[in-house]
């Protein structure tokens, strides 16, 4: 037994490898961390730890924050999150009374100790594990499975649009899919699961259209039950083509195409990929 740290809806426990995260059950716990149900996060998928004060209702510094910062490339649920995660659903991030700042400070010293030195650097795979197939999501308008091999959607009779009920149900076997775009359901309009076809070409039609896309809606796609599945086959994905089979980057132009392979694979959001970009172009 490590270090122990337990704080709001969460108990953080310090290993000397990896960092231990059992989310609790309760009406106020956020339903991801419910469905999420605990997590070994290995101390070579973080790029760092901080903690901070927060202030409460009234102004007051109550409460103190520790947030743990994930790898670029090392957590699928946040590779497919895309930083579309609400602040008080971020799986990192632990909240705890201001009396117990000392400890959480002490905690993140004691993760900072253990971190290595490529800690800033893109992990070349996956390293915090997620729920594994065979798995069901219900959208809006399909059944979307996922067991293993191949993606499938079923239509809905009364939710799909016209143009998917005459193509009927879909399979996308991995093999032929490049990378998944998650867009959570809580954002203005709603959201969409879309997948990537390797020999999709030009723009990919409006989600409600595309045959490779399922629709969140008001009861459909939760944060809690889409973004664990597209989780699960990102991973899938990346097992199939690991990006560790493209040398480890040692110059600037070899970091620079190894982060365009995780882009290009959809491993990498666009904006994480152009801020990466930019500072290993400018030799930092």
């Amino acid at each position: 037994m490590g270090d122990v740290l337990a704080g709001n809806h969460a108990v953080w426990e310090f290993d000397s490898d990896s960092v231990l995260i059992r989310f609790a059950r309760g009406m106020r716990t956020p339903r991801l961390w419910h469905a999420l149900g605990e997590r070994r996060i290995p101390l070579e998928a973080l790029s760092g730890i901080d903690v901070s004060a927060a202030a409460g209702a009234m102004g007051r510094r109550d409460t103190v924050v520790l947030r743990a910062v994930p790898r670029a490339g090392a957590d699928p649920l946040m590779e497919a999150a895309a930083g579309q995660l609400k602040e008080g659903c971020d799986p990192y991030r632990l909240v705890l009374p201001a009396d117990r700042a000392a400890q959480a400070a002490d905690f993140a010293d004691a993760v900072r100790g253990r971190l290595g030195p490529r800690a800033a650097e893109p992990a070349d795979r996956f390293l915090v594990g997620v729920a594994r197939p065979p798995l069901q999501l219900k959208a809006y308008d399909a059944r979307v499975g996922f067991d293993g091999s191949a993606v499938t959607f079923q239509w809905s009779r009364t939710g799909a649009s016209s143009a998917k009920w005459r193509a009927g149900d879909q399979r996308f076997a991995l093999a032929g899919l490049s990378g998944v775009e998650w867009a959570s359901p809580d954002r203005p309009g709603g959201g969409h699961l879309r997948l990537r076809p390797r020999d999709a070409a030009g723009d990919p039609a409006p989600p409600d259209h595309d045959l490779a896309a399922a629709v969140f809606g008001a009861g459909y796609g939760a944060v809690h039950e889409s973004l664990p599945f597209a989780a699960a086959v990102l991973a899938a994905l990346r097992e199939r083509a690991p990006v560790g089979a493209v040398p480890r980057a040692r110059t600037s132009d070899d970091r620079l195409t190894h982060l365009s392979e995780l882009h290009s694979t959809g491993l990498l959001t666009d904006a994480e990929y152009a801020a990466l970009r930019d500072r290993f172009a400018a030799g930092a």
